[in-house]
């Protein structure tokens, strides 16, 4: 809301403009001395009183509080709905193109609410194309611009901040975001499955990299059972959109408004199927651990559609090493060497846990060929990666591979340094150091039947 004296003066000159008296305009609701005295500057009105005032004149609340043009801010909001639908079914680096431009209009327009939107769009396109730096900086940014909002509001800022740490290889920060944010959802009443759904399918990542499969498997299906509360209606949003261009190019900002809104709630949801996509990479790592190897690899190949189908490049490859993982095991080396160049083309600043595995797996496949000195290559490169990333299991792991490679090759002393490097950071399965875990999904929130239904249902 503008300055009284400015917003004095726009009453005023609106009521110049329609030939009203200040009793005309005030009464039934108000005196013509409370008119005067608001046209004067000398009063700061109620919400309730410009509205009423905006009614007499003819125009909208937001236009006469602010000098702004309702139909700006309409049509502001269903550019951002089409950006959303861009992102949630196409290209991240197109959907971005438009979102730099939208934030740009609604800090023009001093549009708090849209910014936010802009920014957590800006966020999710970087996440996708595996610029981390930009997508913390995004979500900073929007979570700066929500904080006077609820909890719920703020879940898709707090949950990009966290994998941008995650993909950074900063695991242990990145669950303290997520299961915090979680936790605070639970104790504070204001728990709903969207957000619940972004935060539990977050969280599994970094469960696993740190070896706390216990916890990973319940976060899956815990977004699991809460999927089905959360649609994924794309041609309703469609519906809606085109339902708000009408409404807008009749004059009916508030009719055009609630449709937007409708959209953008449907786009946010669309938007978990990257989520969802993660439920299924998870489901099938774990699968690939129990030895059920063809299925792991059916998950993992719908969780890598998925993703790919969103062009969600550096997600993609993520995926990949770990359906290589599942081929070498299953004997079809080629075609998983194959598969790991996808990530390694990305750099190790895109994630140094996944491309410390990548480099695992071609050692391991380097071995299997007889390869040694290209094996004891790839073993190194992948003790540097994971050193810094916090993954102690798969750093255990590694060191016990390139003790045995030593070992064999009659390096004693070396393969020592390696094997008492592995059982410094040796994690038990199941485990972490992160504390107590967070809280289960509220009662109310279960499926009718009651209870969880079991991941082996969703496929």
């Amino acid at each position: 809301m503008d300055e009284p004296a400015e917003i004095g003066r726009r009453v005023q000159r609106l009521r110049t403009e329609r030939g009203l008296t200040q009793r005309q305009l005030a009464e039934p609701s108000y005196t013509a001395a409370y008119v005067s005295t608001l046209e004067s500057g000398k009063v700061r009105p109620s919400e309730t009183a410009l509205r009423f005032l905006a009614e007499r004149l003819g125009t909208s609340y937001e236009e006469l509080a602010t000098g702004r043009p309702a139909h700006l801010a309409t049509e502001l909001r269903l550019a951002l709905t089409d950006a959303q639908q861009m992102l949630a079914t196409g290209a991240a680096d197109e959907a971005a193109v438009r979102y730099r431009r939208l934030l740009t209009d609604a800090e023009h327009l001093d549009l708090a609410p849209e910014q936010a939107e802009a920014l957590l769009g800006l966020g999710d396109c970087a996440l996708e194309t595996g610029e981390l730096g930009d997508a913390g900086r995004h979500f900073q940014a929007a979570e700066r611009l929500l904080s006077g909002e609820p909890l719920p509001r703020r879940a898709r800022a707090i949950r990009g901040r966290a994998i941008a740490h995650l993909l950074a290889g900063e695991l242990r920060y990145a669950c303290y975001l997520l299961e915090s944010t979680i936790d605070e959802l639970g104790t504070s009443g204001l728990a709903d499955p969207e957000a619940l759904v972004l935060l539990y399918a977050a969280v599994i990542g970094p469960y696993i990299d740190m070896g706390a499969h216990a916890r990973a498997a319940h976060a899956a299906e815990l977004a699991l059972a809460l999927a089905p509360q959360v649609s994924d209606p794309a041609l309703v949003a469609g519906m809606h959109r085109q339902v708000a261009r009408t409404f807008l190019a009749e004059g009916r900002t508030a009719d055009a408004d609630a449709s937007l809104a409708k959209a953008q709630t449907i786009y946010h949801q669309l938007r978990l199927n990257t989520d969802l996509a993660h439920c299924h990479w998870m489901r099938g790592y774990v699968q690939a651990q129990n030895g059920e190897l063809d299925s792991a690899e059916r998950q993992l190949r719908t969780a890598r559609d998925m993703l790919a189908a969103k062009r969600a490049a550096l997600y993609t490859a993520q995926v990949e090493v770990e359906l290589a993982d599942v081929l070498r095991r299953l004997g079809r080396h080629d075609e998983a060497s194959g598969l790991l160049s996808a990530l390694l083309e990305l750099g190790d600043q895109h994630g140094a846990v996944h491309a410390g595995g990548a480099h695992r797996l071609l050692g391991l496949i380097a071995e299997e060929k007889g390869a040694t000195e290209a094996a004891e290559e790839h073993y190194v490169m992948a003790l540097g990666l994971l050193e810094r990333s916090g993954a102690t299991g798969d750093l255990a792991d590694l060191c016990r591979l390139l003790g045995d490679l030593l070992r064999r090759t009659g390096r004693t002393e070396a393969a020592l340094d390696a094997y008492r490097t592995g059982l410094g950071d040796r994690a038990a399965p199941g485990t972490t150091t992160l504390g107590t875990a967070p809280a289960s999904m509220p009662d109310r929130l279960r499926g009718a039947g009651g209870g969880v239904r079991p991941t082996a249902e969703w496929s």
